[in-house]
């Protein structure tokens, strides 16, 4: 059933490196397929199932003849010389490549993947969803059949180790991110680009034109999303997903559809209004004593921040910073210095260098430490009509689990929201 992926572990000692979801997933699978193999886990945090843990487990890559990593794990510091490392990702392309469309890129993957996903559903194609949208790949395998079409959403960090490409591959964009897991911005592009790294003849890359020196560097088959005119068959005004970056995303989903098996695009069209917006992506959280309130925490690019503020077409308050990654906050600040919102709110060690970047972008400005001190703000300066945007163009790791958990307490504050007169 899993012949590829089950040769290439026979016979060898295997750790697991990283035990959160996807490393318990690979444990799962490796109990139930190959039980009589020599099996250890990594991970700094002990716990229990954990072999090797403490400031040196990733020493323990050393003592085993083929390591699968999860992506949460960077080994950018490490010396990995004479260690097989393989992944999740990698073993499940090296089965199911041709069975695949697999969607990356800084901003949109999620919205993509996702719309591709109810696409294909809606039009009665027998489709999975996979992947960073937090289904691990191996607890799908069993239900996948010869017709089915995998829908999977791929990070960088799990396109590291990747050695086969999807049968198509998106590219949506690449914008610096993630550099305190790669070091650098060369070594996440790099990642980026093994969506399309491996492919041969019959596979296809769809990408935006940015990224067309790339495909043809790589001398892969691609299609240019970016550049495909929906005008006379889309009603943009109807579309459920809003923005000009959320129209390339339909876009790139349509054309993903299409060269999967060549069935014309036009097929999908309808289901493109029956699509609901993922949560935390420009989300609609409502109006609350005359103020509307929108949660894109998901944002945690500056590029990202300057598409939400496009779509909105106008922000009174605007919620920034974060975890500081050590991105360029430059385009943000000249974007704002020419499309300025009248309160800019501040947190984190991102929020302090953007400070010192945004002189101009507003005619108001704050600090908070919590959430709950930035909505006292606009309490006492709010009136209505006003709009209040969280796109902070960071990431949260410095108060919040994830991203996820910071829209929620906004979203939360927001319904509680009342102007104090």
């Amino acid at each position: 059933m899993f012949d590829l992926i089950l040769n290439r572990l026979h016979n060898k000692r295997i750790l697991i490196l990283g035990f959160g979801r996807e490393g318990k997933s690979t444990l799962r699978f490796l109990n139930k397929y190959l039980p009589e193999a020599v099996v250890a886990v990594a991970d700094k945090n002990p716990m229990e199932g954990v072999t090797h843990s403490g400031d040196a487990y990733l020493e323990a890559m050393y003592d085993y003849d083929i390591v699968i990593k999860t992506p949460g794990i960077s080994l950018k510091n490490f010396d990995t010389r004479g260690v097989e490392i393989t992944s999740q990702t990698d073993l499940f392309l090296s089965q199911f490549h041709s069975q695949t469309i697999g969607i990356t890129g800084t901003k949109g993957k999620s919205t993509t993947t996702s719309l591709i996903y109810h696409l294909l559903k809606s039009a009665g194609r027998d489709a999975i969803l996979t992947g960073n949208i937090g289904i691990p790949c191996f607890d799908i395998m069993e239900d996948i059949k010869p017709s089915t079409i995998v829908v999977y959403e791929l990070s960088a960090h799990q396109l590291e180790y990747v050695h086969n490409s999807p049968r198509v591959g998106v590219l949506l964009n690449v914008f610096e991110e993630h550099l305190d897991h790669f070091g650098s911005m060369r070594r996440y592009k790099e990642a980026k680009l093994n969506i399309m790294r491996f492919m041969g003849e019959e596979e296809i890359a769809v990408i935006h034109e940015a990224l067309m020196d790339d495909a043809w560097r790589l001398f892969v088959n691609n299609i240019v999303f970016s550049l495909f005119d929906v005008s006379e068959f889309v009603d943009e005004t109807a579309l459920p997903l809003k923005g000009e970056h959320n129209l390339l995303n339909v876009k790139a989903a349509l054309l993903a559809c299409y060269a999967y098996d060549e069935t014309d695009y036009r097929e999908y069209i309808p289901y493109l209004y029956t699509f609901k917006p993922l949560e935390h992506r420009l989300e609609p959280v409502g109006t609350f004593d005359g103020v509307t309130f929108f949660n894109d925490s998901i944002s945690t690019i500056p590029q990202a921040t300057i598409e939400a503020c496009k779509a909105l077409g106008h922000v009174d308050f605007l919620f920034l910073g974060g975890f500081d990654r050590g991105i360029d906050y430059q385009p943000l600040a000249d974007y704002l210095k020419e499309h300025p919102v009248q309160h800019l709110l501040f947190t984190g060690k991102a929020g302090e260098r953007m400070m010192a970047l945004f002189d101009g972008a507003s005619t108001g400005t704050a600090t908070y430490t919590c959430m709950e001190e930035a909505f006292a703000y606009i309490a006492q300066q709010a009136k209505p009509g006003d709009v209040c945007l969280l796109s902070p163009a960071a990431a949260s790791y410095d108060q919040y689990k994830n991203f996820e958990e910071r829209g929620r307490k906004f979203k939360t504050l927001a319904e509680a929201f009342a102007r104090k007169d």
